[in-house]
């Protein structure tokens, strides 16, 4: 299986916001929203704090199950295709990188994306949960993939499986 990631061409491959000062990373997003355009530009005035405290808490949930982050924040990507989220960018691009290349201790997943995953309320049994490898393996036999039975989001709000590479190892060859 491969791990994909989708940037903004103009701009290059794993831009993070979260590895930027915090009035620095405001003044990025005040931009986007500026400009207006792509699915950033969208984003509500608190969402960098949002980010960072869920950030936090993925961080701590998979360091509890084992996970050695090397860093404070994830660099983000999705478990299998989505071509959802190439709609985003106004000129879009893509990476994909095998699972195999990482460290099993250097990447979680979250069944969908981050934010709704840990925010939403309801009774599905992946809400606030964060996974290793092998756990998300089994969560996938169990539901499938959410690119396959949520492509246009009609069933809520998971549309593909959210990576979070708290490495920069692999990644940081193809910046």
């Amino acid at each position: 299986m491969s791990l994909f990631h989708y940037y903004d061409k103009r701009l290059g491959p794993f831009r993070n916001l979260s590895s930027l000062p915090m009035e620095q990373a405001e003044e990025v997003q005040r931009q986007l929203v500026r400009e207006g355009k792509g699915f950033a530009s969208r984003r509500s005035a608190d969402y960098l704090t949002i980010r960072r405290e869920l950030e936090a808490a993925a961080r701590e949930i998979f360091i509890a199950k084992g996970g050695k982050p090397q860093q404070l924040y994830p660099h983000y990507m999705t478990l299998g295709a989505c071509g959802w989220i190439e709609e985003w960018f106004e000129e879009g691009g893509l990476l994909q990188i095998p699972l195999d290349e990482f460290e099993v201790d250097s990447v979680s997943f979250t069944y969908g994306d981050l934010f709704p995953t840990m925010r939403f309320n309801d009774d599905r049994a992946y809400r606030k949960q964060v996974y290793t490898r092998l756990e998300i393996e089994n969560i996938i036999e169990q539901y499938g993939l959410p690119q396959q039975w949520n492509a246009d989001g009609a069933f809520g709000p998971e549309r593909y499986i959210e990576v979070q590479v708290w490495d920069e190892h692999v990644i940081g060859s193809y910046k």
